[in-house]
Formats: C-alpha cells, structure tokens, sequence
C-alpha cells in the first residue's frame, strides 16, 4: 500500500446507512482509489473485493470479516490487506496483512474518518521494522521466509541479533540488541576488498541467536546461526552480447552458470544489460523475460568509453565499442537505479562466453540516503505522515536539539540522534551529509518546511551524486500564521527573511524595495531580535512609502505552538516592540483589506 497515494484499488464495503455514508467520504477523500462495494450484502459484497482488490476497507465487525473471508485466505504478502471500521466509527482495525498495507490504511482511514487505528502487530507495537518488509524499499527481498517468524521473536525478545550488510545499505534503524557487523560502514570510502570473496569469512553470526544478512552472495557462512534471515538486495546487473538469432538456452544457461560459479544470487540481479543493437535480440530478450528481468541498452559510443579488463577488437570491429557485456554490466550498475540506489560499480564476473553469447556480471555500490524533512510549525497534527514515515526510515536524524525533542517519540528504538544548538547549521547540514556517505539513512529535520529558510539549502550545498536527497515538505511558519490570520497570501506574495547574519542588509533593503515597488504582500521572516531591532521599522517604511497607511498588517508569535498568539492591525498602527524571532509578520498589498475581522488579500476574480 502506498503512503502517498497510490494506483491500486481500495475495495469499500459497507452493510448499513452509516458505513455508506463513510464509505462515501473514503471515495471523495481518495478519488480513483476506492471502489464501492454497498449495494449487495454484505458477506458477497466482501467476497467481490477480497477477489477484485488490492486492499479491503470493510464497515463491518472483525469477526464477521473473519468469518467470510478465512475460507479465501492465502499467503499475507499475496492476500489483499484488510481493515475493519465499527459502526460509530471509532477504531479502524488492521485486521489482515498488517505490514503489508493494513497498517498504513489503517493509518489513512483514521486520517479520513478521525477514527484511532488499532494495530496489534508486535513490531509496530514496539516501534521495530516489519521484518517481512525491512528493506522492500530498497528492492531487497526475503530469500527465507520461513526465517521470519524465529528472527522476529528474537528481535522483540531482546536476544543477541546480529545484522551482516554487505552493501552497507540504508535501512532503517534497529534496536540495542541488535549489532551491525560491517567494517566498510565506517569507512567513507566503503572500499571493502572482502565483498567480492564468495568464500568470505567474516563472522557476523558469532555469538548471535539470529542474524539478518543482506547480501548478493550466496554460500553460507559456517558461523551463521541457525536462525539466519537472508535478504537479496537488487546489486547486479548482467551485462550481455549475443550473435544475432542466438537461442534463449544459451544466453540463459550463460548467465545461469556465471552467477553459480561466482556464488552470486539470482534474487539478486537488478537487470540485464547490452548494446541497443540487441534491443530485438528474441533469445536474450525470452532468457531475460523468463528470470523476471528487465533488459536495457546503450548506444556502442556509451559502451566504447567504459574500460573493461577485456577488451576485443573483432567485437570494435562487428558493433563500435570493444566489449559489450562487460562495459554494459559495468555501465548498467553505474547508471540503472542511480537516482535512487547506485553510486559506483565494479565487474565482479569478467567475459565468459559460449558460441554465440558472452556474459559479465557487475555489482553496484549502494548510496546512502539523506532525507530532508520539514516538520511543521509544531503542533503535532500538522506533523505529516510523510514525515512521521521518514522519521521511521531513518537510522540516524540529525537536528537541532529542541527540534529533535519535538519528535524523540517517533524514532524507532535505535536511532542515533546528532543534536545541536542554534548557529550551528552548517555543523548539521555537514554531518548529515556525510553520514549518508558512510551509507546510512540519515534525516536532517528542520521546522515547518527543509527548503525555506531551512537546513535544505546549505545540506545540498554539501551534497554529492554519491547519495540520494529526498525533500519531504513541512507546512511552514508563514502557511500557519496565513491560516490564523485569514487569507493574507491570498494573491501574489514575498517571503524576506530579515535577518543580515547571512545576507547584507542593503541586500535586503533592495528586495524589500522591490516588493513595495511590485505590490505584493510580503511575509517578514527572523523580523526582529534584541540586538537588531531596527530593520523591521525599517522595512515597514518603505513598504508605507507605497501602500495605504490602513493597509492590513498581522502577526503571529509561536503559530501552532504553546504561547500562541495573534495579532492583526494596520501599516500605521503596528508597534515593533510586539515582534521578536519567534513571530511571522505579513504585511498586505494596497489590495489587501480586513473583513470580519480577518486579513484578506483578493485573488482579484471578476465574479459574474
């Protein structure tokens, strides 16, 4: 189930006059999601969308759910997710698939209906990662899922588990019972000479009860316990060339064999490469279609500019480049996924060939992740989900201390915090950034939104191709102070932030002018300070030198926080000394006016 909307089918079922009503306002809230089943009874109503949905929202008793549905039930990763809304609309209950889609609906519903979700799974009980879903977001799948169960109930018991990551990749964080066994993590480089060794004989088991390995490779290690949960992460592309009509046999027996005798897992390849004059290629493309793989191309001067170990000059001759399958493995790897996985790749199988195909195999180097999270102006409710999730993606958030104070409660046991006090927002963009270098899942956070006035800016000063970045938006301080005042940014609007620690105040002096001289209603961010109290006057001077002296002129200390307050006045009649740092000023344009107590500036419709 997606977080943030999605293009599956909600299936909605409904038995009385109060479920359809709900029913109705989960269709409205999530257009082209939900299809209504409320026109039949209730148990066939059911039955039709456990069969044609991806997940079930059913006004209904669990047990009745139950008692319809148990004749239906598969496997949970196969089986649509299902929740279950009392008659009053006070609980929306996970009921079936919790870590694959009910939670999150569950979550979703509540959002909709004010209802409280009630999930009784034990991890998100005790705030851990679904083990049946750790890593799906970085395409890594469970090799063992009979494992599951032994590796969780150790987790949540508190006994000794260890995690092996060969990659490092950034997963989310894990409890105090759990030791990560990496030597590469700590290494910015992550060059790490041990991954490429089938035989490798690191411990990473040694003295756990259970261990989680993510890892491409395939022999097992004898010091891995018993209780050994394997995840294959999407880290290899197969680079192939081809004769033309070459049989799919060949190419797949190939390929088969290459990845065997290199102890590399098939789970684990992410897809297959090769030159665009092979686009057609009806072998490669059905050995390919037959292991669920994708098959992508690259013209031969792409091809031509990769360096290979083995070169030939008969296959430069036959198609413009020197190699195909190991330049196309190796620019696979570099290139495929790179926004939101690769960031290097190495070739771990050299050229194998057969009569009519060759085959190479190469990995990539994970990135790390650095999200940017926006938080709100601080009131817990406008925290958005988004938010909450990154937070819970997280391994390590890196904040101001008070912000991250905000939000302790929602960090999975084990996250690392990196704290700080105010001025030191490079220290923290800097930090963050190369934490995520080291390969983790960092969150740099920042209240109401990362990219305005925020840690966004100087953290993607810092950035590299070498992680990925992900922006999750935060309402902001001038959104929240607009929604108490009225619509005061109703129409065309500047933000000008008026402190001069970072920008020359005759910098802003000329863009405060600028506004003033284009009419818009301009919002006074950092307005005044004990020792920089005179550019707020300053500022509304020459915005008085072009707009009326009524012209409307609101304020808002600690919007949506404790302390709150509101005030709304004019352009001639505001008193400085009511505005410090923790206080949004918005300052209307000569359109701008108060109507039933509330700013307003016209969008400017002629209305018929």
């Amino acid at each position: 189930m997606s977080q943030h909307g999605s293009e599956q089918v909600i299936g909605v079922v409904a038995a009385t006059a109060s479920g359809r009503t709900a029913a109705a306002a989960l269709a409205a809230a999530w257009p082209g999601e939900v299809r209504l089943f409320t026109g039949e009874k209730a148990g066939d109503g059911l039955r039709a969308a456990w069969h044609a949905c991806d997940a079930v929202v059913a006004f209904l008793a669990v047990g009745a759910t139950v008692r319809v549905l148990a004749p239906l039930i598969g496997h949970k990763a196969d089986d649509p997710a299902v929740v279950c809304v009392d008659e009053s609309l006070r609980f929306a209950v996970a009921v079936l698939g919790g870590h694959h889609g009910a939670n999150a609906l569950a979550d979703r519903v509540g959002g909709v209906l004010g209802s409280l979700p009630v999930v009784t799974t034990a991890t998100d009980a005790a705030g851990i990662p679904a083990l049946d879903s750790f890593g799906a977001d970085l395409g890594c799948t469970i090799e063992n899922p009979s494992m599951l169960a032994r590796v969780g109930a150790a987790l949540l018991s508190g006994e000794p588990v260890a995690l092996a990551d060969q990659g490092p990749w950034p997963v989310p964080a894990l409890p105090g019972n759990v030791t990560v066994q990496d030597p590469a993590r700590d290494d910015p480089a992550r060059d790490d000479p041990a991954r490429d060794d089938p035989a490798r004989d690191d411990t990473a088991g040694a003295g756990a009860r259970a261990l989680i390995r993510i890892d491409d490779r395939t022999p097992a290690h004898p010091s891995d316990p018993e209780a050994t949960l394997v995840l294959r992460p999407k880290s290899l592309v197969v680079g192939v060339g081809a004769a033309r009509g070459v049989a799919s046999a060949e190419v797949g027996g190939l390929i088969d064999a290459a990845l065997s005798d290199a102890g590399l897992a098939p789970a684990s390849v992410r897809c297959v490469a090769t030159v665009d004059l092979k686009a057609d290629e009806g072998g490669l493309l059905e050995a390919a279609g037959q292991r669920g793989w994708e098959v992508i191309t690259f013209t031969a001067d792409a091809l031509a500019a990769i360096d290979v170990p083995n070169p030939s000059e008969i296959v430069r001759a036959e198609v413009g480049t020197p190699s195909v399958a190991e330049a196309a493995a190796i620019l696979g790897a570099r290139t495929h996924g790179a926004r939101t996985h690769g960031r290097a790749a190495e070739l771990v199988v050299g050229k194998r060939k057969s009569a009519a195909a060759t085959v190479a195999v190469a990995r990539l180097t994970p990135k790390g992740r650095l999200t940017l999270v926006g938080l709100g102006p601080g009131a817990r409710d406008l925290l958005t989900p988004r938010a909450e999730a990154a937070l819970r993606r997280a391994s390590i958030v890196v904040g101001l201390d008070q912000y991250v104070d905000q939000v302790r409660d929602l960090l999975r046991p084990g996250t690392r915090t990196i704290e700080s006090g105010l001025g030191q927002e490079e220290e923290r963009a800097r930090t963050a950034v190369e934490e995520a270098g080291r390969g983790r899942a960092v969150a740099l956070i920042g209240s109401g939104d990362a990219g305005v006035y925020a840690m966004a800016a100087p953290a993607l000063d810092f950035a590299s191709a070498d992680i990925v970045v992900e922006g999750v938006p935060g309402i902001t301080a001038a959104v929240a102070a607009s929604g108490l005042l009225g619509a005061p940014l109703g129409h065309d609007h500047a933000y000008i932030s008026l402190s001069d620690l970072h920008t020359p105040w005759e910098v802003i002096e000329r863009r405060v002018r600028a506004a003033a001289e284009g009419d818009f209603t301009v919002c006074f961010y950092n307005p005044r300070s004990r020792a920089r109290d005179w550019q707020l006057p300053k500022a509304l001077s020459i915005l008085a030198e072009h707009r009326p002296p009524t012209t409307p002129v609101g304020y808002v200390r600690n919007a949506t926080r404790p302390g709150e307050s509101m005030t709304l006045t004019t352009l001639d009649e505001i008193d400085p000394a009511g505005v410090d740092m923790f206080t949004v000023v918005i300052v209307g344009s000569s359109r701008s006016r108060t109507v039933a107590g509330r700013f307003v500036t016209p969008r400017g419709y002629k209305w018929a």
